[in-house]
């Protein structure tokens, strides 16, 4: 593993996910990236930020303070908007919603996007010039916790 470093983009309902539960994997996934393992970082997109802030304050303000305080534990560098013309490349192959998570993660550079629910990126064929895998929490954590174990305890 210290030969490989593994960068992740965190949907917004990874980190949601992961702040309501205090088991299972995106919180799982949450409390690695707040290890400042060498070999692992984390980002998400400022589009993401703000709908896990507007779904925070609409249904769940009394979380938003956790959130606030909990999401600078995660190390998260953030990705600013993607650029209109990276949202049209992806536009008509997924929801509209999801174009402008697709464009930040392709935009950062990481080697997994991980969300929630692969249902709305299931049928998305990306060109082979991008190298990045859209995996859930579970495969995730099933991909990366045996190397994490390996560099740990040798």
């Amino acid at each position: 593993m210290a030969k490989r470093n593994i960068k992740i983009f965190l949907d917004s309902n990874v980190i949601l996910s992961g702040l309501l539960s205090d088991q299972g994997p995106p919180r799982i996934i949450l409390d690695l990236l707040s290890l400042n393992l060498p070999f692992l970082s984390g980002c998400t997109g400022k589009y993401n930020l703000v709908e896990i802030e507007r779904v925070l304050k609409r249904k769940l303000p009394g979380l938003f303070p956790v959130y606030q305080k909990y999401l600078p534990q995660i190390q998260l560098k953030i990705i600013p908007l993607p650029e209109p013309e990276k949202i049209r490349q992806f536009s008509g192959q997924l929801a509209v919603k999801d174009v402008p998570v697709l464009a930040s993660a392709v935009q950062s550079g990481a080697d997994f996007l991980v969300i929630g629910d692969k249902k709305h990126f299931g049928k998305l064929m990306l060109p082979s010039s991008y190298s990045i895998k859209i995996i859930t929490p579970s495969e995730f954590i099933e991909l990366i916790l045996p190397e994490i174990i390996k560099e740990i305890f040798p």
